[in-house]
């Protein structure tokens, strides 16, 4: 792939803390104004991958660019043109919202004859009109999480850091979010994105799992459910399902099995003797009204399957 393609580029990139390895020689690339979703559960090294590459702590090995700069040798000039949004939404409570605003245009100073402009955009985008002088403290999570991402872009950066952008908000807020996000991408800002909201990665143009501080899977969503994810997924509906989980873990032909909603997902060896086995030990219980489908999986179930199966192959790693 073309440098001048790329937003991120990483290879070979490892921190340690003493003995401890948070990340394990990662590569990895970002094309310009795509949704890259960076995927792991909690300690997996997601944030500290988000520190190097935003030029905060350095790394112990390996390099990397950030919209074309040295994550090593430029980290002053990567914070001057990236954006970067957590979880905890980086906003002061006791300011007003203006406040907040109006001290993120002094951080990246924003000069004077623009600050006006940038002021009425972040309160248009955040559905904030009106509201300026209330205490950004009083603010519900859905309003905050759309003024700290404001406060995020006052500098109007080509690339932004997102980490778990949408933890604690609920399911609209979590839509209305996405949807401003899709646009700042057809604008051609590269979104960095870290979530555990497997619904939400469906969004993203590509992404990897890291886990342990290595990368298992990477790819597109369908790439994911395809190429990553070698063994077949049974959907499992039927009445307590959560009753005969264990159970129809154990039969043969299954690898293994997890409730996802009111059905079971079970990921299979071998299909044919799989659908066979559960078929015939539900009818030996005298379970009736159940389905059994072959189904593409879905995002989380490669999210488990593939963190299973590194478990298995490095049982030192637990």
């Amino acid at each position: 792939m073309d440098n001048s393609e790329l937003a991120v580029s990483v290879r070979g990139l490892e921190k340690k803390f003493g003995d401890f390895t948070a990340v394990n020689h990662i590569d990895f690339d970002v094309k310009k104004g795509e949704i890259f979703g960076f995927l792991g559960p909690n300690g997996a090294g997601k944030s500290t991958t988000i520190r190097m590459l935003c030029g905060i702590i350095p790394p112990t090995s390996g390099k990397g660019t950030v919209g074309g700069f040295d994550i090593i040798k430029e980290q002053y000039k990567i914070k001057e043109h990236i954006g970067y949004m957590s979880q905890k939404f980086s906003l002061y409570n006791d300011l007003s919202i203006e406040e907040n605003i109006n001290f993120y245009s002094g951080i990246y100073k924003i000069p004077k004859k623009e600050k006006k402009e940038r002021f009425n955009d972040i309160i248009h985008t955040a559905g904030l009109e009106g509201m300026e002088s209330r205490l950004t403290a009083t603010l519900a999570g859905g309003w905050k999480q759309r003024l700290a991402l404001g406060c995020a872009l006052i500098h109007k950066p080509n690339i932004i850091f997102l980490d778990e952008p949408t933890s604690g908000v609920d399911p609209l807020t979590r839509r209305n979010f996405w949807a401003i996000i899709k646009q700042l991408s057809s604008q051609g800002v590269t979104i960095f994105v870290t979530t555990h909201y497997m619904d939400e990665a469906e969004n993203c143009n590509r992404m990897v799992l890291i886990y342990h501080g290595t990368i298992i899977a990477k790819g597109t969503p369908s790439e994911m459910k395809t190429t990553c994810m070698k063994n077949d997924v049974l959907e499992i509906t039927l009445p307590d399902s959560q009753n005969w989980l264990e159970a129809i873990s154990k039969l043969e032909g299954i690898k293994e099995a997890a409730l996802f909603g009111s059905n079971i997902h079970a990921v299979t060896f071998d299909t044919v003797k799989a659908i066979a086995a559960v078929k015939a030990f539900l009818e030996q219980n005298k379970v009736t009204g159940f389905n059994i489908n072959k189904i593409l999986p879905s995002l989380e179930d490669v999210f488990v399957c593939s963190i299973e199966e590194y478990d298995r192959a490095n049982p030192k790693k637990n």
